[in-house]
């Protein structure tokens, strides 16, 4: 590893300080323990191949070595399952009883094997009609067959439902019931079936309704029944102060919303960036030192609560998205692999891999 991506890392704390206004005193700053990426696959997201893991390896292998053996992640999101597809046990040319082909057991074992948890994310901006129709069906049987599919793979669920006018909060959580019915919930982490997360938006002005739900009945730190939250990316890749801004409308809450937003406890989501933006590979992927990641790391570290939770600090980051997230885009195949920003920034922020047990508070 080169020895000015040491000298990032080791005055990382102190420039970071500068970019942002400092927390308060007393919020101790915390260690990252979530840092990972929605992985899209080579075909925008579909999975809709089996690959050859030899080929797949040489376009991800960044993701499982930073450079000097070390994972760049401890985590991979498989990005999407169609839920209507997963309710219905599609079988067509991309999918194999409702789960895309692409998605396989070798896939997980790829990350597994070394120590990269893997989860799927339902739904995704693509299939918020079928999360509708899905839930309009049986929302509780759809939450058994991700349960199923959790259990068959030995990976997490995440819940990408992005109906921001008039979800089906009902039809929600039967599936939330059905699935923690299956797999309880687990603070210990050891359970990788147990892990099940939700995407909100970057800030607490879009999805209002499902960001209301979640925080109010799921991702209390009394009775937790999700384990986080990820903040998403907005439209384009934010500045330092945009993305901590929207971050912080999380912690604040909407108490003039009706109904109010309740506060989010940082101890339950993530802040997250792209790394791969329409035709531009971002310094997220490549250049950790001039990266929104390094400019925000201190205050995703050092976050206060603000009505919810006593702990300080954000879960830690998120990265959108691994390999090919659109048809017409950038990629982070070689020689845009992500070591040089994802991996350095690992580094940087000392992240444990395998993922250790999560803050509760």
């Amino acid at each position: 590893m080169p020895v000015t991506r040491f000298a990032v890392a080791a005055s990382l704390l102190v420039v970071a300080a500068t970019a942002l206004p400092a927390q308060s005193a007393t919020a101790a700053a915390a260690p990252m323990q979530v840092y990972g990426a929605w992985h899209c696959g080579n075909d925008a997201c579909t999975w809709a191949k089996v690959r050859d893991m030899a080929e797949f390896d040489a376009a991800n292998h960044w993701l499982v070595d930073r450079g000097d053996g070390r994972p760049s992640v401890n985590v991979v999101v498989l990005s999407f399952v169609n839920p209507l597809r997963l309710l219905n046990g599609t079988t067509d040319a991309g999918d194999a009883a409702g789960v895309p082909v692409g998605m396989n057991q070798q896939v997980a074992d790829y990350f597994t094997a070394r120590g990269i948890r893997v989860m799927l994310s339902v739904g995704g901006i693509t299939y918020t009609g079928d999360w509708d129709s899905a839930l309009a069906q049986s929302g509780g049987l759809l939450g058994q067959k991700a349960a199923a599919l959790a259990s068959k793979l030995g990976v997490g669920i995440e819940i990408d439902y992005e109906n921001s006018s008039s979800p089906n909060l009902t039809g929600l959580q039967a599936f939330v019931d059905a699935y923690r019915s299956a797999h309880p919930y687990d603070a210990s982490g050891a359970d990788p079936t147990a892990r099940l997360t939700i995407d909100v938006a970057a800030g607490d002005r879009w999805l209002s309704g499902i960001d209301q739900y979640a925080t109010a009945h799921w991702l209390t730190t009394g009775n937790p029944v999700l384990d986080y939250a990820n903040a998403m990316v907005p439209n384009k890749q934010p500045s330092a102060s945009t993305a901590t801004a929207n971050w912080q409308e999380h912690l604040d809450g909407k108490p003039t919303y009706s109904p109010p937003i309740p506060p989010l406890a940082p101890a339950k989501f993530t802040g997250s960036l792209y790394i791969a933006e329409r035709s531009q590979v971002r310094p997220e992927c490549t250049d950790f030192a001039n990266s929104v990641q390094r400019a925000t790391g201190s205050w995703v570290q050092n976050a206060a609560p603000n009505g919810a939770g006593s702990s300080a600090g954000l879960l830690g980051f998120m990265f959108w998205a691994a390999e090919k997230p659109s048809t017409r885009g950038v990629t982070t195949v070689p020689p845009n692999g992500c070591a040089g920003g994802v991996g350095a920034g690992a580094t940087a922020f000392s992240v444990p891999a395998p993922m250790p047990p999560l803050r509760q508070s």
